[in-house]
């Protein structure tokens, strides 16, 4: 049975930093690419970014340079280092299985950037 935990949100100030983790089970996700998306309160899930299993990466425009994907696969776990948050950041963070952050998700990691 696939299954993604989230976890790794909190609140944190303007600027400040954190790092999510999500731990797959059912599927490696060496194999699969794996996504983050997250969605703010009253708007759409939007996509954070993404992993391939070749290691590629990429990155919604307002995340380049400050969001990192990674994965790890001794402990099939993807990550997302957030640096520079911003209160905008301001979300529940998803991970899913495939490219988009719209397939089999978790139950999602509240992310609070604020003063």
């Amino acid at each position: 049975q696939v299954q993604l935990v989230e976890s790794g949100g909190g609140l944190v100030q303007p600027g400040g930093s954190l790092r999510l983790s999500c731990v797959a089970s059912g599927f490696s996700v060496s194999s699969s690419a794996m996504s983050w998306a997250r969605q703010a309160p009253g708007k759409e899930l939007d996509w954070v970014s993404s992993i391939y299993s070749d290691s590629s990466t990429y990155y919604a425009d307002s995340m380049k340079g400050r969001f990192t994907i990674s994965r790890d696969n001794a402990k099939n776990t993807v990550y997302l280092q957030m640096n520079s948050l911003k209160p905008e950041d301001t979300a529940v963070y998803y991970c899913a299985r495939g490219p988009t952050g719209r397939g089999t998700r978790g139950l999602g990691t509240q992310v609070t950037v604020s003063s």
